[in-house]
């Protein structure tokens, strides 16, 4: 609202004055305290410590605005990759007509690990390649722990193709570990197209001895991405769309997406 120019301001009563008046005592001793802070900052910096110093020069320097619309990569988080049955044993071995070995799980197993330790690195994760038992299991720590095998070469009968998947019997985090374990069950199942083959999981995939090993905090789950008879051309010769299965698992987890809920098993009458 504007003012009358000729109107004259009331002159406030002695009362009014009096409790005024400190308030002016206290503009005074606040632009003092201003004027001894404008001082301090245009003093040489050799008055003070460097790391003063470097603060103030900080404060008085224009930052540059964030850019919002930069993406964010991953922070460094650390996953675990087990080889299954490296630097221990074969593994399943695959053997030809005559007998002669062709393939192992171990080769296998381990060509899949390297490829998703490579993926995941990739994305910005800190990936530990292990070993079957690794030294550094001992009390292993990380947002998660994923041990890669395969199941036999033999023949069993046309019913043996697909993963499965376990997390173990006991754990601290029993949901966490849930989780895990349906994130790689779909995820895997979407991308490699592999049946999920829950009727072979067996208690020592869900006693794997990692499991007992490593921090109780670190969430883990074995996989075993297929069988080396009727699966083998997608394991031997399409390994890096097997590795972009357990890849994508791992992610589903770390990211907390959406799974989609198992199928309802029905039952011929």
């Amino acid at each position: 609202m504007l003012k009358n120019p000729m109107q004259q301001t009331p002159r406030p009563s002695p009362r009014t004055e009096r409790v005024r008046r400190p308030n002016t005592l206290l503009s005074t001793i606040t632009v003092a305290i201003v004027l001894a802070s404008l001082f301090t900052c245009i003093t040489p910096a050799g008055l003070f410590t460097p790391v003063l110093s470097d603060q103030l020069a900080l404060l008085l320097t224009a930052q540059p605005e964030v850019n919002q619309s930069a993406s964010t990569p991953y922070p460094q988080l650390r996953i675990g990759i087990v080889a299954g049955h490296s630097g221990n044993d074969s593994g399943a071995v695959c053997r030809d007509s005559t007998g002669q070995v062709t393939l192992t799980e171990a080769d296998v197993n381990l060509k899949i690990a390297t490829l998703v330790q490579k993926q995941l690195v990739d994305k910005g994760f800190q990936v530990d390649l292990l070993k079957e038992f690794d030294p550094r299991l001992n009390g292993y720590r990380a947002v998660a722990l994923v041990s890669i095998h395969n199941d036999s070469c033999d023949y069993i009968d046309d019913q043996a193709t697909g993963f499965k998947v376990a997390s173990a019997m006991t754990t601290r985090d029993s949901n966490r570990a849930f989780r895990l374990t349906e994130c790689l069950r779909d995820r895997y199942g979407r991308i490699t197209k592999l049946p999920f083959h829950a009727g072979s999981i067996t208690a020592d995939m869900r006693d794997y001895h990692a499991f007992s090993e490593i921090d109780p905090n670190t969430i883990a789950a074995i996989i075993e991405t297929g069988f080396l008879n009727l699966d083998r051309e997608i394991l031997v010769n399409h390994t890096d769309v097997v590795a972009n299965g357990v890849v994508q698992g791992i992610l589903c987890f770390v990211n907390n997406e959406n799974i989609e809920p198992p199928p309802t098993p029905t039952f011929a009458p």
